[in-house]
């Protein structure tokens, strides 16, 4: 498939490139995260959360609320799930270019399914830091090489941790796997307690 870049003008329907903030201890101490052939996401990280841009971040790129920092690391090709927040997401590559498979919420069908022929790729070079929309579908990240990635994530404190409760109040509450997170899983991926409800190919960048 073909891979576009996040300063392409394509991009701005997902996000854009976001600078003013100093990334330095941030990309040094995500070094010392693990990177593995699976894929692990941690959503809050004391160390991260202990650099000068934790609080930057804060007052700035969400305006005063409270955040995490964590990450999402390991090698992946494939689609698998898309998902989406009520709020935007702040990734930064660290030491690889890694690539981004995204789509739009507002393409959702109304059964909840989505045609993943409507994805679009894109590469985040090392060291670059975006803000992915509330309405960007996207999920863990792709390899853009053998060795791996290492993608900061920000987002509102406690998304993606596990739900006190699941309601059944709308039909959307279906897709809600974790708090602050709704997810549409490509059968292919086998995740467990997911809608499967991507239809078409499982898409893979290799």
């Amino acid at each position: 498939m073909e891979i576009q870049k996040v300063t392409d003008a394509a991009f701005k329907k997902y996000g854009h490139v976001i600078n003013g903030y100093d990334l330095t201890g941030l990309l040094a101490e995500m070094e010392k995260t693990p990177l593995t052939d699976a894929v692990e996401y941690v959503p809050s990280v004391e160390a991260l959360e202990a650099l000068p841009v934790y609080e930057e971040l804060t007052k700035s790129m969400y305006g005063g609320l409270p955040i995490q920092i964590g990450y999402c690391n390991g090698k992946n090709y494939r689609l698998n799930a898309l998902e989406y927040h009520r709020s935007s997401e702040v990734n930064v590559a660290v030491g690889n270019d890694l690539i981004l498979l995204l789509g739009l919420q507002q393409d959702i069908e109304e059964d909840s399914t989505y045609d993943t022929a409507k994805v679009e790729a894109f590469l985040l070079p090392a060291g670059t830091a975006i803000e992915v929309y509330a309405t960007t579908l996207h999920y863990a990240p792709c390899s853009a090489g053998p060795d791996g990635f290492r993608c900061v994530v920000v987002l509102p404190r406690d998304t993606n941790l596990p739900l006190e409760e699941k309601p059944c109040l709308t039909d959307e509450d279906k897709l809600m796997t974790a708090r602050n997170k709704w997810l549409i899983a490509h059968a292919d991926a086998q995740i467990e307690g997911a809608f499967n409800g991507l239809k078409g190919e499982n898409l893979c960048v290799k």
